[in-house]
């Protein structure tokens, strides 16, 4: 990715109302042609069905271009499972839009995770949901995004879910 000058954009998503919220908000006002939008979601286990997912679990998936994780029989080897809305969204951007789509998976805690994430990939800056996140339910609500937030070096943006 480093040839092109575009930026990486992260947007964290977990398949929440939320977070499709964050990533419609990144796409509306942060993200501009030529950019990449790299859609950061966090599972809870891995699953060693496969080789490979056993090198992943530290560094994360491959980035995964949106034809492909896409395809459910392609996100069924990670273990994930994307929502027909964030397809929509993610579909839609591509064709209106000239920018690269791509998913990156992680397996762990989404809090360290997505902070790995920002510095790895490394995200130009990173589009957060105020709540949601998975199946942390159990942890404070908002945690996620406030540990983001105090961890990352890139700027972060947490768009507020309105309830």
């Amino acid at each position: 990715m480093a040839e092109s000058n575009g930026r990486r954009i992260g947007v964290a998503v977990d398949f929440s109302e939320c977070s499709k919220k964050a990533l419609n908000w990144a796409i509306e006002n942060v993200v501009r042609e030529g950019d990449y939008l790299i859609l950061i979601t966090v599972a809870p286990d891995m699953h060693y069905e496969d080789g490979e997912m056993q090198l992943w679990e530290t560094v994360g998936s491959p980035l995964i271009p949106l034809s492909e994780f896409s395809e459910a029989a392609v996100m069924k080897k990670y273990g994930v499972k994307p929502d027909a809305g964030t397809l929509d969204i993610a579909n839609t951007a591509a064709r209106q839009k000239s920018i690269t789509i791509v998913m990156k998976i992680y397996w762990g805690d989404p809090r360290e995770k997505i902070c790995e994430a920002a510095e790895h990939i490394p995200l130009s800056s990173l589009v957060i949901g105020n709540r949601g996140l998975g199946g942390l339910k159990r942890m404070i609500m908002g945690s996620v995004s406030n540990h983001v937030v105090n961890n990352v070096a890139c700027p972060v943006t947490v768009v507020k879910a309105h309830h």
